[in-house]
């Protein structure tokens, strides 16, 4: 995430609907993930750093923050961009038809901002059958190591204030 610009609608936390229009969209995110988020674009294939990543933890949106997939539905599909066969929860993606490019697909947006995150196609594995081929760009990814610290400091902190 570029931290030169303050993205104030970027919360792991909230889930409360993001509609800002794309002036505000584009002074608060890096060039790259506005391009592709509130432009539709793609980015190249094999460049994304998530492409051949096994960590563990959970995906998010880059532009807004909201929990996308976890990295146990994460596979390696072969296609260029990180794939995944199913999101965090049925609200965590909006289902759009797609006919451009002469083609008709199913284009997938974040749940909370709308931002183009990539298509979704059923040649995937078990146990859904589907392939979301998703934008690295658009990503934002936390280790599971991470957040569980995290956790256990906010528990260790609330322990000390009741012992006060």
């Amino acid at each position: 995430m570029d931290t030169s610009k303050k993205n104030t609608v970027y919360s792991r936390t909230d889930s409360s609907k993001v509609t800002i229009s794309d002036d505000e969209w584009r002074k608060i995110l890096p060039a790259d993930v506005y391009a592709i988020a509130r432009e539709k674009g793609t980015e190249r294939p094999w460049t994304s750093k998530f492409e051949n990543s096994k960590e563990v933890g959970t995906y998010y949106c880059a532009a807004c923050g909201n929990a996308l997939f976890k990295s146990d539905t994460k596979f390696e599909s072969g296609c260029g961009w990180p794939s995944f066969y199913q999101p965090i929860s049925k609200g965590s993606i909006i289902y759009v038809a797609d006919n451009s490019h002469g083609m008709t697909r199913t284009e997938v947006e974040c749940g909370r901002c709308k931002a183009h995150l990539g298509h979704v196609f059923d040649d995937g594995p078990p146990p859904t059958g589907l392939r979301y081929c998703i934008n690295g760009v658009v990503l934002d990814f936390e280790k599971a190591q991470a957040a569980e610290k995290k956790y256990n400091e906010a528990e260790q902190n609330k322990e000390t204030k009741k012992g006060e």
